[in-house]
């Protein structure tokens, strides 16, 4: 499918934004919150991550005065960044990861909550980052810099031993779960559908929820046959339902994932390049990404504006 931008994002801001919001994997808000057996007690201390007095002397002079960063998140895509149970704290592997970028400065990260589509015209103005599982598409390269840390794509889910001999080469007239909105919903497997139809097969019977905590739960109790996700969710899932469901198949149409700074800031971009590169050699990067059951999802290296897929 090629899809290019944040695996979950709402329709409206599709609609209001144009290139810049299209979106990675799904178009709606994954609105779960900290519900349904959230894995909120991952925890991360800043206060293990020690300043770089180097890199920070890299830093534009307007930053180095500067007490925070800031940084803007639309936290509804669990785990990684939603709000914890007091529905006001940013939780999540994004939320960590700002952290440990802005203690490895010297500096502490203040997480605001924020519309998706509006993040990215307010760098370098009101945010110092963006991080908010942006994937690294042609539109959104040419508007700011990216420094990749993540990468995602399509992941479908079974339940455990798979007692229904479900497989992804034939899926005609099974019942499949889907979150609303959602790539996975259309075009992936309503087109599955319709080529199960053109086949001469039954059509899949698509199950469509709000929720994407919901269509889990569904899978669970065994009323629906699989569910199609984006891959950090879909390993959420797994890790939160005690070992009752298994993945069925690998990632599919997976991108790079970047945090986003102003086009006009290239020096920062290259700071954070450095910094996250010294994240991911010194082991928080990946016990960051552990913690929050997305270790398959991690880089080897950051790389500043890497080719952005199509």
């Amino acid at each position: 499918m090629h899809i290019s931008t944040r695996l979950t994002v709402r329709l409206a801001a599709v609609a209001a934004v144009g290139a810049l919001a299209l979106t990675g994997c799904t178009n709606a808000s994954q609105q779960t919150g900290a519900g349904a057996g959230s894995t909120e007690s991952a925890t991360f201390d800043p206060s293990s991550v020690a300043k770089d007095d180097a890199l920070i002397a890299m830093l534009p002079a307007a930053l180095k005065s500067k007490a925070t960063l800031d940084v803007g998140s639309d936290t509804s895509y669990e785990p990684a960044e939603f709000l914890a149970t007091d529905g006001q704290t940013p939780i999540g592997y994004d939320v960590d990861l700002a952290k440990a970028i802005a203690a490895t400065l010297g500096k502490k990260a203040a997480v605001h909550t924020a519309d998706f589509s509006t993040i990215l015209p307010k760098l370098g103005s009101l945010y110092d980052l963006g991080i908010s599982s942006f994937t690294i598409n042609p539109e959104r390269s040419k508007a700011v810099n990216f420094v990749s840390y993540f990468n995602a794509g399509v992941l479908w889910a079974v339940q455990k031993g798979n007692p229904k001999k479900i497989s992804l080469d034939d899926l005609c007239g099974k019942t499949v779960g889907v979150q609303t909105g959602t790539v996975e919903e259309n075009p992936d497997v309503s087109g599955r559908s319709a080529a199960c139809v053109k086949a001469g097969k039954p059509a899949i019977t698509i199950v469509s929820l709000k929720n994407q905590t919901d269509v889990t739960t569904r899978l669970v109790g065994g009323t629906i046959d699989a569910m199609s996700a984006d891959s950090p969710i879909t390993r959420n899932a797994l890790a939160k339902t005690n070992g009752q469901l298994e993945t069925l198949g690998a990632v599919y149409d997976s991108a790079q994932q970047g945090i986003a700074i102003a086009k006009a800031d290239t020096q920062f971009a290259q700071v954070i390049e450095k910094v996250m590169n010294k994240l991911i050699q010194d082991g928080t990067y990946g016990k960051i990404l552990k913690d929050w059951n997305n270790s398959e999802g991690a880089l080897p290296k950051a790389v500043m504006n890497p080719a952005a897929g199509s």
